[in-house]
């Protein structure tokens, strides 16, 4: 009895943000389709009306929801309610038992929970403290914690309130500014694609996190971890890695970058971008309109990832075929076009030299670190690298 309560209490604010999510979704959506919706709201704001007037409430308040799913490099509200709302109902199914809830949520660890209470106050502490940076009109990595330490520290330590705040708490105050100083004082100087500064970050200042984890266990546990009760796991039916398995796999790295790795999440963040792309063409993806051809290429990406390196699925389990999604293809198409060339390029090399560099990297980390941080310094060198040759081998496309 016990054991359920404390199971209602911790789902109580994830799925009260599913429910939010999916009706708020659900109504604009029917509002497009009637043909009521500029009628109901007038034009949509693009990123750049959002990004003149983030000392608005109603503007800052459509960047920090933004942040969600500025991983995918989709940046807008649309998409990351979707991916919350495909992130919820997915943890629902996963807890149930449903045969079609995909891949199982976190990796069946059942932590999701707590892993989206973690991101989203490192989310809102970050603003809270670094919020300021975005005075001056230039875009700000504001989105790190979302999808770095908070989390992983979930995955690694387990549920509970202690471990969701410190990983929050730490989130804000390591990985944020950490980003914001490479992102201000390295990739905007020397013209770099901000997505270098972005990882590195996460990963420099994760590699302290949990140096400081190591030497101050208090931050993580209230018990031994021998003892540290966790939710019991409910995974998935064995995969056969046919083709269905292979489309799957594609859909759901589109979710992996936020530790989430679900086709139902995967498919609440690409509804959300595509109607937001329908309502304005300008506003996802940084209003540079090629969202059509970033989507494209990270797809790509993963289809070309899955099956070559789908001996590595079926040996290991897991393979980070997910790492060009969220770096090199749509940091190419951003940087160089959208440009069939380009889309090809980025997609072929990334997914052929990313995944097999971030294994290499997490096998040699310390136990107490969690891998991720070999996907994101994987991500930062296979950016710096690829990008120049393919702009090199597009004739600067």
């Amino acid at each position: 009895m016990d054991k359920t309560i404390e199971h209602r209490r911790d789902s109580a604010v994830p799925l009260l943000l599913m429910c939010l999510s999916t009706s708020l979704l659900i109504s604009v959506l029917i509002e497009v389709i009637s043909g009521r919706a500029a009628g109901w709201i007038g034009p949509w704001p693009d990123y750049a009306h959002m990004l003149a007037h983030l000392e608005e409430p109603i503007a800052r308040l459509r960047w920090i929801i933004g942040d969600i799913s500025e991983v995918a490099f989709y940046k807008h509200e649309l998409p990351a309610l979707g991916l919350l709302a495909g992130a919820g109902l997915a943890h629902w199914a996963n807890r149930n038992g449903m045969r079609w809830q995909g891949f199982a949520i976190c990796y069946g660890t059942g932590l999701w929970p707590w892993l989206v209470i973690s991101s989203c106050l490192g989310l809102m502490f970050s603003h809270l403290l670094w919020g300021w940076t975005l005075g001056n009109g230039t875009w700000q990595p504001t989105f790190v914690a979302f999808v770095s330490l908070p989390a992983a520290t979930v995955l690694l330590f387990g549920a509970g309130w202690k471990v969701a705040i410190n990983g929050a708490l730490l989130g804000a105050l390591l990985v944020t500014p950490a980003s914001l100083l490479l992102v201000n004082y390295l990739c905007y100087p020397l013209h770099l694609p901000v997505v270098i500064g972005n990882v590195g970050g996460m990963a420099i200042a994760s590699v302290l996190a949990f140096t400081l984890y190591r030497l101050t266990p208090g931050l993580v546990r209230s018990v031994p971890p021998s003892t540290a009760p966790l939710p019991a796991p409910c995974v998935s039916a064995a995969a056969d890695y046919g083709v269905v398995w292979t489309l799957r796999r594609v859909l759901a790295d589109f979710s992996e970058a936020p530790f989430f790795g679900n086709e139902l999440a995967s498919a609440g963040l690409l509804l959300g971008a595509l109607l937001a792309y329908a309502i304005s063409p300008s506003g996802p993806a940084y209003g540079s309109q090629l969202l059509l051809e970033m989507v494209s290429g990270q797809a790509l990406a993963s289809l070309i990832g899955v099956l070559v390196w789908r001996r590595q699925w079926m040996c290991l389990g897991w393979y980070p075929t997910y790492i060009p999604i969220v770096s090199i293809v749509p940091a190419a198409v951003l940087t160089l076009g959208g440009s069939w060339q380009v889309v090809l390029l980025s997609a072929t090399l990334g997914a052929l030299t990313a995944p097999p560099l971030a294994v290499f990297i997490s096998n040699r980390l310390p136990s107490h670190m969690h891998g991720y941080i070999g996907n994101v310094l994987s991500m930062a060198i296979c950016t710096l690298v690829l990008l120049p040759l393919i702009g090199l081998l597009c004739g600067g496309a």
